[in-house]
């Protein structure tokens, strides 16, 4: 399960608050709704960070955010 575009549109201006960087160096910011939904997954299911399924961003990334 993952975020619908809906509730998506309720979180957005919460979540890209919190991602913007002041200057352009390093990598590139990962998809905030990605993350969130990463993030879920961990929650929803209660499985180690460590177990995180391929089709998320990296799972040190989303621990980070958490």
């Amino acid at each position: 399960m993952e975020l619908t575009d809906k509730q998506w549109m309720r979180i957005e201006p919460i979540m890209l608050q919190s991602v913007c960087k002041k200057d352009s160096h390093g990598r590139k910011p990962r998809d905030p709704r990605e993350v969130l939904n990463g993030i879920l997954w961990v929650l929803r299911t209660g499985a180690p960070w460590k177990d995180f399924p391929d089709g998320y961003p990296p799972n040190q990334t989303c621990h980070r955010r958490f």
